[in-house]
């Protein structure tokens, strides 16, 4: 990322324009940047980012955002439509999950604006459901290591305490046992991942959803990376555990239609074992001035155009074709694990099945993704130990590509082994190596800095242009 992308070649805005531009002129500008951006990803060098990499499907799912894309979906006496699709979409999800197998209360859901949004209002449930039901009022979570930081962000928010529990280094896994022990009479909800991002493998959500029942309270399976990939891989063939309603104990599950279910970013969907715990976090106001207010979520205004195109995407698709999809991806993952076990000296971390991590413990890793960079692949850094991380996504099925990962993986170990024996220092170990050894103010600051270059970039622009040049 550049500090200031594209000021050198359009018009920069600082101001609103007293003048409109031409709409040719705007989409003639909107196409070179994004054909431009989208070839970086369809090579299929990119981990994860783009699940779907269809030009056809995306052209499909625009028509039917197109057609709601201006409907506020707040507004069903307007768009009653909204209500089928979010409906529907829901009532999939929930069949895919095995919802039928809830036998002593009512299955619901519900479609947020995406991963993060499906794990605050989980979070969100629990509490005030906990706080209905048990009278808690300082409540805690207890999750593993490796589940994802957005339930760190629901607990700040939410003034939840926050426990996290240290994962086996072999399996990747949490160890129940551990969990166990973080629970306490204020524990309102377990976390489990399926999988997690950082190594793609499934906790033991069975062991996790007998130790929710035992001390009565709740198991949110975070789906959201496999929700839509893990239950065709077992309907494959594939060693993939039962995660969902099936197994007792559980009682929320996110999974996220823009990543494997194919939709446009902006959706995931979180299913509820009983509606009362979904309630729980239901917001109304009846004394306001305006009226009667209530919103069954945080969102409030919301585009149609959301709901529309991820039902279309699911519709389209079908069971089948989910499932194809799911053959291609899991093909995919093995054949460049297998590549990655072919050099003696790079390490898998744990057994993960589409998604997959691996180290080395003869040299610094992240000189293997400096190399693999020039030549356009772009992998996840990660910390505790130092790793690289590949979801395997549908660009990464071309002919080809597999091959291409294998010729330049063998010449980048060869990199790395020569690098390392002369000591030196990895580029990448300047933005993730920094912080393996625990977060300090100075990376904090970093941090900071970086999220204001992205935001804050128009206080330092260049001079303005008043043309394109």
């Amino acid at each position: 990322m550049t500090d200031y992308p594209y000021a050198d070649r359009y018009p920069v805005n600082r101001v609103l324009p007293e003048h409109g531009r031409p709409r040719a002129e705007i989409l003639a500008e909107l196409t070179a940047m994004a054909e431009e951006e989208d070839a970086f990803w369809e090579t299929g060098r990119v981990s994860g980012t783009m699940y779907c990499g269809d030009h056809e499907h995306y052209g499909f799912l625009t028509e039917a955002f197109a057609k709601y894309a201006h409907v506020n979906a707040l507004q069903r006496d307007l768009c009653p439509s909204a209500t089928r699709f979010e409906g529907e979409i829901i009532a999939m999800v929930l069949d895919l999950m095995h919802a039928d197998q809830v036998s002593d209360s009512e299955p619901a859901g519900m479609v947020t604006a995406g991963g993060t949004a499906s794990i605050l209002h989980a979070v969100l449930a629990y509490r005030d459901h906990a706080r209905a039901t048990r009278g808690i009022t300082s409540p805690n979570v207890v999750k593993p290591e490796t589940a994802h930081p957005a339930f760190d962000k629901a607990c700040h928010l939410f003034g939840v305490e926050l426990r996290t529990v240290p994962v086996d280094p072999e399996t990747t896994t949490v160890r129940p046992e551990a969990m166990a022990e973080a629970i306490d009479e204020n524990t309102i909800a377990l976390i489990g991942s399926a999988g997690n991002y950082p190594y793609g493998t499934i906790d033991p959500i069975a062991e996790l959803g007998a130790l929710a029942l035992e001390h009565g309270i709740g198991l949110h399976v975070d789906g959201c990376l496999g929700g839509f990939i893990l239950p065709f891989g077992e309907e494959l063939g594939y060693d993939v555990p039962p995660f969902d309603f099936r197994v007792p104990g559980v009682t929320t599950i996110s999974a996220d239609t823009h990543k494997y279910g194919y939709a446009f970013k902006g959706t995931s969907v979180l299913v509820f074992g009983d509606k009362a715990l979904r309630n729980a976090q239901y917001f109304h106001i009846v004394g306001w001035s305006g009226g009667k207010y209530m919103s069954p979520g945080m969102e409030g205004s919301r585009s149609g155009g959301l709901l529309a195109s991820t039902w279309a995407s699911m519709v389209q698709l079908g069971r089948a074709g989910y499932r194809e999809y799911a053959r291609a991806i899991f093909a995919t993952a093995e054949a460049m694990m297998a590549t990655v076990r072919s050099h003696p000296d790079l390490r898998i971390m744990g057994s993960p099945t589409f998604c997959f991590s691996f180290t080395s413990d003869a040299f610094d890793i992240y000189h293997v993704a400096d190399f693999m960079r020039p030549r356009g692949w772009r992998f996840n850094g990660q910390q505790y130990p130092n790793a690289i991380h590949m979801a395997v996504t549908r660009p990464q099925t071309q002919p080809g590509v597999v091959d291409d990962f294998a010729k330049d993986l063998a010449e980048a170990v060869a990199y790395a082994k020569e690098r390392s024996a002369e000591g030196i220092t990895a580029e990448s170990a300047a933005i993730y190596g920094g912080v393996a050894g625990g977060l300090t103010s100075d990376v904090e600051e970093f941090i900071c800095s970086f999220m204001d270059a992205m935001m804050d970039n128009f206080q330092g622009l260049p001079p303005v242009l008043t043309e394109a040049p």
